[in-house]
């Protein structure tokens, strides 16, 4: 059976964009090869539309990509995507295919038959794994950055008891923090 990880970046006031949409104080090549070899035995990612449209940048030919990050656009390419969306029509993206609603007994069927973890992305998404006690793991990269708003990595009435599994801090002052799920509080 697999563990379904919820990997996100963060600001370190819990946000993984500011009111503008933006994340473009994410910034660290240190991070970026730790976030690498983190999803390189996945075997599979699950996105919200938003998180994938963003993504699609990575289906290009590896080498028009800086050298420094080939290896995550053909780590990235070779996995199992399933987008989750109501508004989109199709995915343009190899080994991708498109749900419309989320079924949190499809999720628990992909992680007995799965032999290789599932990582989750997007904070809705995200949060509805969640609030079916789906999560195992999650693991965030917490910028040293303070955005004042946008969208929280969590919502905000949600609780779990959390056990750190792992931190690891970069020279940039970004933190990686691994925790498995406990259980439910609710």
């Amino acid at each position: 059976m697999s563990k379904l990880i919820y990997i996100t970046n963060t600001s370190l006031d819990g946000y993984i964009e500011d009111e503008t949409g933006a994340f473009d104080w994410l910034n660290s090549h240190q991070v970026f090869e730790f976030i690498t070899d983190l999803v390189r035995p996945i075997g599979t990612y699950l996105y919200g539309r938003r998180l994938y449209e963003t993504m699609v940048y990575w289906a290009g030919p590896v080498d028009g990509y800086p050298p420094e990050h080939r290896d995550f656009a053909t780590v990235w390419q070779k996995h199992e995507k399933i987008v989750f969306s109501r508004t989109l029509t199709d995915v343009t993206t190899g080994n991708t295919c498109l749900e419309r609603d989320f079924n949190p007994e499809a999720i628990r069927k992909l992680k007995q038959e799965s032999s290789q973890d599932i990582a989750i992305g997007g904070a809705e998404l995200a949060g509805l794994a969640l609030d079916a006690n789906l999560i195992d793991e999650c693991h965030l990269f917490l910028h040293p950055m303070i955005v004042g708003g946008g969208k929280p990595a969590f919502r905000p009435t949600l609780r779990r008891n959390l056990e750190l599994l792992e931190t690891h801090r970069f020279d940039t002052g970004v933190i990686s923090v691994r925790y498995r799920i406990r259980g439910s509080t609710r």
